[in-house]
């Protein structure tokens, strides 16, 4: 495998296989799955592994595709010709590089993250098909062609949020995180938290899949957030008994804002916590 578990990543053997297609294919590895499921620490981890320099695009909803190739401040050149300056000369002086042209120019391989790319409008993965593709692309205002020195491993994230052009999906490679079981999320807490009481750990996690399996929750508590209340619970002030001797009819679990996120999912976890108070005296 080229990529494995790490120091301070948990991989599932499916994931390590993911990575490894994408890199012996030359094609994108498009990796979807829960927010919070390590999906951009993914390429953190395989860059670190692999030795390789990492470079991130972080889309948002203005991200255009040729932003990761270049922009051409044209302005500036405007505002520097009006005061005489000789940086007008050179066009190149107001070519910004992007994501795209870092990696292709750089002298080592790199990996490159193209993180939630569902953020973009739908029009952003096919105009990214053809750099990709090809590893180069034409910069008019330089009348020059710049060329992959060394293929990049390009690892791009997804939440789901819209569908992705099929043209752009046959061109990856697809692997989707499912959220960990309780195995796995030990290994997790574990690589985190080396530590920890064992005891707290398994009430914790008792709490944690009981939350997330409440009907009609609109944001389920995710990995990160797991891992940030278990920092919480472990804090010098607070006591262990917290979990241990909590009150059974309670949905709300302490320090709940480590966990859940939004107003209605707190008024459906009190709703239930009425409504188990109110069984529990009849």
């Amino acid at each position: 495998m080229i990529f494995e578990s790490t120091e301070s990543y948990i991989s599932t053997d499916e994931l390590s296989m993911a990575v490894d297609a994408s890199v012996r294919l030359e094609r994108p590895l498009l990796i979807k799955g829960e927010p919070g499921t390590g999906k951009t620490m993914l390429a953190i981890e395989v860059a670190k592994s692999l030795g390789m320099p990492l470079l991130e695009w972080h889309i948002k909803s203005t991200t255009k595709a040729v932003n990761g190739l270049y922009e051409y401040d044209a302005v500036s050149r405007l505002r520097d010709s009006q005061l005489g300056d000789d940086r007008v000369n050179d066009i190149a002086n107001y070519i910004k590089k992007g994501k795209l042209w870092e990696a292709f120019e750089s002298e080592e391989r790199v990996v490159l993250l193209i993180d939630e790319i569902d953020k973009a409008d739908i029009e952003f993965p096919n105009d990214l098909l053809q750099e990709i593709d090809r590893m180069e692309f034409f910069v008019y205002e330089l009348g020059k062609t710049i060329k992959a020195k060394h293929r990049p491993i390009v690892i791009i994230t997804s939440n789901n949020e819209k569908e992705l052009p099929d043209a752009f999906l046959r061109r990856c490679f697809f692997h989707f995180i499912n959220f960990p079981d309780r195995e796995t999320m030990q290994q997790i807490v574990d690589v985190h938290f080396p530590a920890v009481k064992q005891d707290m750990v398994k009430e914790a996690m008792e709490i944690f899949f009981d939350v997330r399996k409440v009907p009609g929750l609109k944001k389920k508590p995710s990995t990160s957030e797991l891992i940030d209340w278990l920092k919480l619970l472990m804090a010098d002030d607070i006591p262990d008994e917290i979990l241990t001797n909590r009150d059974a009819s309670k949905a709300i679990p302490p320090l709940y804002g480590a966990l859940v996120k939004n107003e209605q999912d707190v008024h459906l976890l009190e709703r239930l916590a009425f409504m188990n108070r109110r069984d529990s005296r009849g």
